[in-house]
């Protein structure tokens, strides 16, 4: 009788101490769980802020809309840093043919890059496609690319679009192909960079000439912009030559090419016009048959084709 007592005491305060012995367990654990949940909150904030970091075009443009070119303009910040690093060049052509800015009494928002039909047209930075249309009036087919840096390129008068609507695509991915659609009477590519909606002079961060970019940032001041703008143009854009763009047939008369490390030197083109020969284009460029024969590799016996571009100094 005593030893079944003693069991049945035993068996009680075992049970008893149970529940105490799990609260004592959950305590010990307690101080571990919020260890980790702070752990987990410190790594989660801190990709939060990494993604921020990369990709900033999240905190700059409120919708994503694929059915028209310009996003809906927003207010630009004072000063905004855009990473330029990972770049590729939308094209290995070296000859501009229009400058960003005023220009028969309205705003040409980017520049002109003289292309030929079927060259290739490639994303400038990482990102995703917005836009792929065609404007009959305007840009022909066109793409628009949103990126991570905050930036939205726009490529224009292609022949060929390469890519769909919400694609990733990466630096140097081809995108599209030379062309002459929409408003233009002379293949070229229209490059614009706009930054929450509003147009800013490809200049201040593209060197097509030296085939680079000017660093590997850019920081958009509100304050200065105009003037960088400007100085921009006279370091990186049609130097001295006053005219439009390909949008007419005057347009790539004359346009800057690229010495391989210098300004100094302005190579000029002339574009061939029908019923056009050697003789009459050096009679009115004012210099001789053989020096644009030398120029363009050109014997006597070539013959001259309309929309040709020719150097001929």
């Amino acid at each position: 009788m005593k030893i079944l007592k003693t069991i049945a005491f035993l068996a009680i305060a075992t049970m008893s101490s149970l529940p105490t012995m799990g609260q004592d367990l959950l305590a010990r654990q307690a101080p571990i769980d919020r260890k980790m949940k702070a752990v987990d909150s410190v790594a989660l904030h801190r990709l939060i802020d990494i993604e921020s970091f990369d990709s900033p075009s999240a905190d700059l443009y409120e919708d994503w809309d694929n059915m028209h070119a310009h996003s809906r303009v927003t207010e630009l910040p004072d000063s905004f840093r855009i990473s330029l690093k990972n770049f590729c060049m939308p094209t290995t052509s070296r000859v501009l043919t229009s400058n960003f800015g005023p220009r028969w009494h309205r705003q040409h928002k980017g520049l002109d890059i003289k292309v030929y039909i079927g060259d290739t047209i490639r994303a400038a930075f990482d990102g995703k496609v917005r836009v792929v249309r065609y404007e009959g009036r305007g840009y022909g087919k066109y793409v628009v690319i949103r990126h991570d840096n905050g930036l939205e390129t726009y490529y224009a008068h292609m022949s060929k679009q390469l890519v769909t609507e919400d694609q990733e695509v990466r630096a140097g991915d081809p995108i599209g192909l030379g062309g002459n659609t929409g408003r233009s009477t002379g293949s070229h590519l229209h490059f614009e960079t706009r930054l929450c909606g509003v147009a800013l002079n490809p200049a201040l961060m593209f060197d097509f000439r030296n085939q680079d970019v000017v660093d590997d940032y850019y920081t958009f001041r509100k304050a200065t912009y105009k003037k960088e703008s400007t100085v921009a143009t006279r370091l990186r854009g049609v130097n001295g030559i006053s005219f439009g763009s390909n949008d007419a047939d005057e347009d790539v008369e004359m346009a800057t090419a690229a010495p391989a490390a210098s300004y100094a030197q302005e190579t000029r083109f002339h574009k061939v016009k029908r019923g056009e020969t050697l003789y009459s284009i050096a009679r009115h460029r004012g210099t001789t048959v053989d020096a644009i024969m030398k120029l363009n590799h050109l014997s006597k016996r070539s013959k001259l084709r309309p929309g040709q571009i020719l150097k001929f100094n």
